[in-house]
């Protein structure tokens, strides 16, 4: 397998703390050790492809998912638990100019579809995740980004059909959200959840639906109707790649070029007792995020821990992990000063996901006939990638989806410089450090 980050990336050393492993006991699956056939083989076991295999048993099909770790091993099962709307990073205008005035409507309502899409599975599948915060807020890193918050409160209703709250600088405190923040913007939208714990619940359901599932099984090439794996071939009429940021150039050649992995870390501390949260101010279980480019993630949960995260890692390895991980220690200690003293028991990284288009993916690989991908959720993939792996089951099943937003199935753009496109990543990280530091 040919990844364009080091292989360190795609071994246990990033993934070494991370605090959801230690909250759901998970089960080793056997590897794929012989040739077999199905109807429909997905490959990738993170929250695409389990929602597409539930999907698609719950039609009826006989389902193979294919992991090249075990269930959840990459992004969906470390990263912030932020069940919201998002998938892509392009502004309203954007949308209109590249698409139409139509389709960003129906991409937002896609949007919200696919946060009720969760919260559907979660009921219906009786899934305890740890559910707390209405909505998601995002909170101004500085004044202008707080009039600009403003002005975005405006188009709220007409993309998501619901009212935001707006709050001023000086209402921060009394909402619990004391910190360096300049105003807010809430829209009542999405939960906060343990991603083990929601994926746990979808492994439980593919399996009572007879859907196999391997660990240890990468998928050595893919070509239509066949998955090759170290000790064995799959056979399907249909085929669903659903690897996002940690797929391999050679395994499926057309998404090469098509998608960018980027870093994202993660820390948490301890539980907080009510004296430390009284004296920091901070009291609300909203999921938060601030306005930064190269944005901090951050809520507490609720057995009181708090969880922080950062994106812009540019390097791998063991140095640059741990740099990675000092430098959210130490944004996290800044903006919360009063926590200086709090101990951060856990802390890993994990990448997402991005494509040149800014918009994900998900339809057909040109050219190769029965084979269906979908990728690139810009951090978002709580949501947006269990409604890819819904939309990919229709698809595969030869319907069309009940939401398919034409912002999701034009074919995505190649990145400039095949395998070294990474390098594109450090001048435009420079341009977003610069823009966030700027008054």
């Amino acid at each position: 397998m040919t990844r364009i980050f080091p292989q360190y990336t795609y071994g246990n050393g990033p993934r070494d703390g991370c605090w959801w492993d230690e909250t759901v006991k998970t089960s080793v699956r056997p590897a794929l050790a012989r040739d077999t056939k199905c109807d429909v083989a997905i490959v990738g076991a993170g929250f695409t492809g389990l929602s597409a295999a539930l999907h698609l048993a719950q039609r009826g099909a006989k389902v193979i998912v294919l992991d090249a770790n075990s269930a959840g091993w990459g992004a969906s099962g470390r990263n912030g638990g932020f069940c919201c709307l998002g998938g892509s990073m392009s502004s309203d205008a954007a949308l209109d100019r590249q698409y139409s005035h139509a389709a960003r409507h129906e991409w937002r309502k896609t949007e919200r579809f696919a946060v009720e899409l969760v919260e559907t599975l979660i009921n219906s599948l009786s899934i305890d995740v740890d559910r707390h915060s209405h909505g998601e807020t995002c909170l101004a890193h500085k004044p202008r980004a707080f009039e600009q918050l403003k002005e975005e409160a405006a188009s709220i209703y007409e993309n998501y059909g619901v009212e935001p709250d707006v709050l001023p600088p000086s209402e921060l405190a009394s909402a619990g959200l004391s910190g360096p923040f300049h105003g807010a913007l809430t829209i009542p939208i999405g939960f906060g959840l343990n991603p083990r714990k929601y994926l746990d619940g979808l492994i439980k359901a593919c399996l009572r639906l007879g859907v196999a599932i391997y660990d240890n099984s990468p998928a050595l090439n893919v070509t239509s109707g066949t998955v090759k794996t170290p000790e064995g071939v799959v056979r399907a009429e249909q085929i669903v790649v659903a690897t996002n940021g940690y797929s391999s150039e050679d395994t499926l050649p057309w998404m090469a070029a098509r998608y960018m992995p980027a870093q994202s870390t993660v820390i948490v501390t301890r539980p907080l007792t009510a004296a430390e949260l009284q004296d920091q101010g901070w009291s609300s279980d909203q999921m938060c995020y601030d306005t930064r480019h190269l944005l901090h993630y951050f809520r507490l949960m609720p057995d009181r821990r708090f969880l922080f995260g950062m994106r812009g890692g540019l390097l791998s390895g063991p140095k640059a992990e741990k740099a990675a991980r000092s430098k959210v220690v130490r944004d996290f200690r800044s903006m919360f000063p009063t926590w200086s003293h709090v101990d951060v028991t856990h802390a890993w990284s994990g990448l997402v996901c991005l494509s040149r288009d800014r918009v994900p993916y998900v339809g057909p690989v040109p050219g190769m006939p029965g084979v269906l991908t979908g990728f690139a959720y810009h951090g978002n993939g709580v949501a947006m990638g269990t409604y890819t792996g819904y939309a990919l089951a229709a698809l595969a099943s030869g319907q069309e989806p009940d939401r398919y937003p034409s912002v999701m199935s034009n074919a995505a753009s190649r990145f400039p410089l095949g395998r070294f496109r990474r390098l594109l990543m450090p001048p435009v990280y420079a341009g977003f450090g610069l823009n966030d530091a700027l008054p």
